[in-house]
């Protein structure tokens, strides 16, 4: 039996802008209108835009706290503006935290509000014009965006730093920084040499380009072969070791997703075909052991596989039951962890996205999930009574977010279990201690070297204390040992560590 107040997602809409001149590109809340307007005619629904009480926005990528002043002005209430450009009137607007996990956490929490009868029907959506900005920012342009229209904006989750202070200044800012240090410990534990290691991290990528070619709002629509992804060129050069430019994250993207929920009673009343109806079935949200440094092991997620096995119970299905999947994928290690704490059999014949991934269809910024999820809604219409799968992620794999999807419908009570129950399992978990001011012989645990144009700049090194087995993190910019961590392998390798003048960790690997 479904209960009337069941949760439903009804419509969908995805839009991408590729314009090379910034003064002639739309701005992010017009590119929502578009996929909004979309998602209002997926649902076949003639003047539901006039049933709409909330509208919900993701973050944008630019009001996240980091980065330099955008060339405009700030959106005071986006969620208001949206809903002024559709003409929607008196509406509640609510707007999502920082982090890419926020598309699923905000889906998850307005399904439980709806069933809850709090909300009624539900816009949700989200934009990136980061490349339009990047544009007008190398220009020296001025776009004339931002407004403030007034209204009763509810911020909806937290905002708080990705990392401590020292590791902000050790290098635990950038992702392009930190991905990496989670695949050499990934590298490690799979025994594999550099080379090695670069040539699975192509044939795992390479998939993923193939579903972006096929995708029409796909930035790269472009296949590209394992060894082009993993061979470094002047093309393809590294980016965070051991990370080639085609394994990250696209940043530089205009791009917009919509998707329009309601309940099965609304659907009903309102009269939304069947066919277009997808269901959640089963939701999670939680974070991993927030400072990455704290983590007790940087090559597999305990949050991931906890999150996982809630939102299995919750549906009462299998992983081998599963037949899409869109794991977040930022980075190559983002997929590897989803991957190996949700159990996805790596003997199965199956797409580990549904969009091409971050690094191809498009990474945008906070708002990628949107598009995983509406592009999900489409596999499952088009292949009815099969399931699928979206994993989400914020920081520095340190927010994350889980939906289960299927066109069946959820039959019995649909309740979302608090998160704040099952989160404490990871909180309490046994947590190395910290030094964060180290100094002598040590181990290395993992480690990166950040690499600009002109080549190896720095190298980030988390590794132990031989004498204390404290953790540290610590940072080189000597240029014989950059080279080294390139092109030997430096798992588990002897190093000294001590603090210089201006309060920076500073690492030398020993002979």
């Amino acid at each position: 039996m479904i209960e009337p107040r069941t949760p439903v997602l009804v419509g969908c809409g995805q839009v991408t802008q590729k314009i090379n001149n910034p003064l002639e590109a739309k701005e992010p809340i017009e590119l929502m209108k578009d996929a909004s307007e979309i998602a209002l005619e997926d649902t076949t629904i003639a003047d539901l835009s006039s049933h709409i009480d909330s509208v919900v926005t993701v973050r944008f990528v630019f009001d996240s706290g980091a980065g330099r002043r955008p060339p405009f002005s700030i959106y005071k209430n986006p969620p208001k503006s949206l809903a002024d450009r559709l003409d929607i009137k008196d509406v509640k607007t609510f707007y999502g935290s920082t982090g890419g996990n926020t598309p699923q956490y905000l889906i998850n929490i307005i399904a439980e509000r709806i069933t809850k009868g709090e909300l009624d029907i539900v816009l949700l959506s989200g934009a990136e014009c980061f490349s339009t900005m990047r544009k007008a920012s190398r220009m020296g342009l001025k776009t004339g965006w931002g407004e403030s229209p007034g209204g009763n904006r509810i911020d909806l989750g937290y905002e708080k730093l990705g990392g401590t202070e020292n590791e902000i200044k050790h290098g635990i800012l950038l992702p392009v920084n930190v991905y990496p240090l989670f695949e050499n410990a990934i590298r490690g534990e799979k025994g594999h040499s550099i080379e090695k290691h670069l040539q699975y991290l192509g044939d795992l990528m390479e998939p993923f380009t193939e579903v972006a070619k096929g995708h029409p709002n796909a930035w790269f629509p472009t296949h590209r072969s394992s060894k082009e992804i993993s061979e470094v060129t002047k093309a393809n050069r590294f980016i965070g070791f051991p990370y080639t430019k085609y394994m990250n994250a696209i940043m530089e993207v205009d791009q917009a997703a919509s998707i329009i929920m309601m309940s099965e009673e609304r659907a009903n009343s309102l009269g939304v075909p069947k066919e277009k109806r997808v269901y959640l079935h089963g939701c999670a949200d939680i974070n991993e052991v927030w400072n990455v440094t704290e983590r007790p092991e940087l090559h597999t997620s305990k949050a991931i596989n906890l999150m996982g096995k809630k939102a299995l119970k919750m549906a009462k299905w299998d992983i081998d039951e599963i037949s899409f999947f869109d794991l977040y994928s930022c980075f190559p290690s983002m997929v590897e962890l989803g991957r190996d704490a949700l159990n996805i059999s790596s003997n199965r014949d199956v797409n580990l996205t549904v969009t091409g991934g971050l690094p191809y269809f498009g990474g945008a910024g906070n708002n990628y999930v949107m598009h995983s999820v509406a592009t999900m809604m489409n596999q499952l219409r088009a292949n009815q009574g099969t399931k699928g799968l979206c994993t989400s992620n914020g920081y520095y794999a340190t927010k994350h977010g889980i939906g289960l999807y299927s066109c069946e419908p959820f039959e019995g009570l649909w309740k979302r279990e608090n998160p704040e129950k099952y989160q404490k399992e990871i909180d309490n978990m046994e947590k190395p201690e910290v030094d964060e001011n180290p100094k002598g012989k040590s181990l290395v645990e993992t480690y990166t070297v950040a690499n600009s144009k002109e080549g190896p700049y720095m190298g980030i090194v988390i590794g132990r204390i031989r004498e204390t087995k404290k953790r540290f993190i610590a940072i080189t910019h000597d240029e014989k040992d950059l080279t080294i961590m390139m092109n030997e392998e430096c798992l588990d390798r002897d190093c000294t560590v001590k603090q210089n003048d201006e309060g920076l960790s500073i690492v030398s690997l020993d002979s």
